[in-house]
């Protein structure tokens, strides 16, 4: 079994909105998810806390990143331009909890590889119904073993 599996999924969840925030944990906590989950108000947070993670020897990263669009100082799309550009992070599991039915964001989302858009449409079931779909996520999804490393393949010598 990929040991993965066996290990807690830490999720960072970065998020300004202190209501969404409770109606992410009532969610997690009626579903009996116990995840460690790490809060971060906005998009400059999360980064910080990211790069706090790589510094310290990618210890406490989180396995998926969930994250809302629509936030102060740095929104959502900016801070996942800035993770898929760092090569320390660009392969973190992001998940996009939003407001924001534009296409625009949708396309520029799902164009930075995101493992899924959903919209907060009505508090409650919204959010438990995306809690749901992540936790299925990451029980089905199988990973690579991340100490694995390919073998570079030697092309045959020219005659």
């Amino acid at each position: 079994m990929n040991d993965q599996k066996t290990q807690p999924v830490k999720i960072l969840l970065v998020e300004d909105d202190s209501i969404d925030v409770k109606a992410f944990q009532r969610a997690m906590a009626k579903l009996k998810i116990n995840n460690p989950v790490t809060i971060a108000r906005d998009g400059v947070e999360g980064w910080e806390f990211l790069q706090s993670c790589v510094a310290n020897n990618r210890e406490n990263t989180p396995n998926l990143v969930i994250l809302d669009i629509n936030m102060p100082r740095m929104n959502g799309l900016e801070l996942l331009t800035k993770i898929r550009a760092d090569k320390n992070l660009n392969q973190l599991i992001i998940f996009v909890l939003t407001t924001s039915n534009d296409e625009k964001d949708k396309f520029e989302a799902f164009n930075m590889n995101v493992a899924g858009y959903m919209l907060k449409s009505d508090m409650g079931n919204s959010f438990i119904r995306a809690v749901e779909l992540i936790d299925s996520y990451w029980r089905v999804v199988e990973f690579p073993d991340p100490t694995f490393i390919p073998k570079q393949e030697v092309e045959p010598a020219m005659a």
